[in-house]
């Protein structure tokens, strides 16, 4: 009942209420991203949901459009402006996606959406994390976010897929706002953290992903 009714509900009204309380955030920071990235406040990525449908998660853009001699994007590195690393350490780069939450795409609390490129990494015990709407913060993010492991973070989604109740996802976003507050552990997407070695380059050599 909780898992595909109560939980859809709470989403709803919670992401519609934090959407109208940080729209002067929102407001602001998107005035100052047109400034700062010639008119491009926000950033789109195609990204594997429930039943690894895949929708587009909106983000306030932190990187701005650099290219080489050649014409293509410099690394992210070298990309990632003043203002974008304060957006993601305190997590506002996230607040888009609260849109995300009241179209139906994304939950509040869930496995967070990876890449699609990674769909054929994943076990199929890893695989139970497309059985629920991915989130805006998740058991791994509470638990070390990027700062873990690969398999301990997916083990982490799979924890709380089959553990799902509305007592951990009270207490994972209670945990989620302590951990911004304090700004500890705070990076969500692997993206954010470039030296992480990706999922596929990780697992591409392992002859189970490679039949």
């Amino acid at each position: 009942m909780y898992k595909n009714v109560i939980k859809r509900i709470l989403d709803l009204v919670l992401a519609l209420a934090l959407l109208v309380m940080l729209s002067p955030i929102i407001i602001i920071v998107s005035i100052i991203l047109v400034v700062v990235n010639n008119g491009k406040p926000f950033y789109t990525q195609r990204r594997p949901g429930k039943s690894e449908k895949v929708f587009s998660i909106l983000k306030f853009k932190t990187m701005n459009d650099k290219k080489d001699d050649k014409g293509n994007l410099l690394p992210d590195t070298y990309r990632l402006t003043g203002f974008g690393k304060f957006l993601r350490k305190t997590s506002i780069d996230e607040f888009p996606q609260l849109i995300n939450v009241i179209w139906g795409d994304m939950s509040l609390v869930g496995p967070r959406p990876l890449l699609v490129r990674y769909l054929p990494y994943y076990t199929e015990e890893e695989k139970v994390r497309f059985t629920l709407r991915p989130g805006i913060t998740g058991l791994a993010q509470v638990s070390g976010r990027n700062f873990l492991t690969w398999d301990n973070k997916l083990s982490k989604d799979i924890e709380y897929a089959n553990n799902l109740s509305l007592k951990l996802d009270i207490e994972i976003l209670w945990k989620t706002f302590w951990k911004t507050i304090k700004g500890s552990d705070v990076a969500v997407d692997q993206d954010a953290v470039p030296e992480m070695v990706a999922l596929d380059e990780e697992r591409k050599g392992d002859e189970k992903f490679n039949n």
